[in-house]
């Protein structure tokens, strides 16, 4: 992954997110690691969070080679301990937080009939209650402050149900109206808060996905944008709600999805009428 180039002294970055603290979780790898890459760029001060503190130590350190200020925190997000002692550490190495980008998550397959219960609150844990410990604890310095910006990465899998997820859709559509309810708690004491909803994004995850000859046609046939979302795809909307240029956005659902939302309707088997599923099949299967 490139890392975007930092802000200049003599030509401020245009959201105004120089010298910020910002957190975000689940930073080692994949939307996490985008979005960390392009805070950075944009002249924040970075504190990265994930459970893997190898990976996470080796992410802060390359985007600290291009001349940002970042620190880097193992942390697992389900302990309330470890949170708390995250946050004190960000506050004292590089002061209060202003906003905070809840992405760490977790998927363990498995249809509702068979996925254990153990399996299904280790989703929740990460997936929900990791973002409502996040929230609290790096949040109290916006809430101190009378301002700040949260932002929570869910899915469009809250909108729609992933078969065979385990607790995967039903803790992001969680995520969306924690979202809300926050936003309406804490809105009138001057912190936003907002949820991304990403569609098919190309991460370390589904990397072997792609493997798959014709699997990444298929996949981009049913975006209206007719291509597969990258992390940067999601960081810079992340951005720009965590800036004070979306001043005015809070409690909302943003879906970045490359119009696969909109496509539903070409999903809908129509003899003469399915142009794209039909492109899909012969570029997957050419004779």
């Amino acid at each position: 992954m490139q890392m975007p180039e930092l802000s200049g002294s003599n030509f401020p970055h245009w959201l105004g997110l120089e010298g910020r603290v910002c957190v975000v979780t689940g930073a080692a790898s994949g939307i996490g690691r985008a979005v960390a890459e392009s805070l950075a760029a944009a002249g924040s001060w970075v504190a990265l969070v994930d459970r893997n503190g190898d990976a996470v130590r080796q992410a802060a350190h390359e985007i600290a080679e291009c001349g940002a200020r970042v620190l880097a925190l193992e942390c697992d997000i389900t302990d309330e301990a470890a949170v708390a002692a995250a946050a004190q550490r960000v506050r004292s190495e590089l002061g209060p937080v202003a906003g905070l980008v809840n992405n760490a998550g977790l998927l363990r397959p498995g249809a509702l009939e068979d996925v254990s219960v153990a399996e299904w609150n280790a989703v929740l844990a990460i997936n929900l209650t990791g973002y409502l410990l996040c929230a609290r604890e790096f949040g109290r310095d916006m809430l101190a402050a009378g301002r700040g910006s949260i932002v929570h990465i869910a899915s469009v899998s809250a909108l729609h149900p992933q078969t065979r997820s385990g607790a995967y859709s039903a803790s992001k559509a969680g995520v969306l109206l924690l979202n809300k309810q926050m936003a309406a708690e804490w809105g009138p004491r001057g912190v936003r808060s907002n949820a991304i909803c990403p569609g098919m994004i190309r991460t370390a995850l589904s990397a072997r996905f792609y493997e798959e000859p014709g699997f990444e046609a298929k996949r981009a046939a049913v975006t209206a944008s007719r291509r597969v979302g990258e992390p940067v795809d999601i960081a810079e909307p992340a951005l720009f709600l965590l800036s004070d240029r979306a001043g005015y956005v809070n409690g909302t659902e943003l879906v970045v999805d490359g119009g696969l939302d909109c496509m539903l309707m070409d999903m809908v088997p129509r003899p003469g009428f399915n142009h794209t599923a039909d492109a899909a099949q012969k570029e997957s299967n050419p004779s």
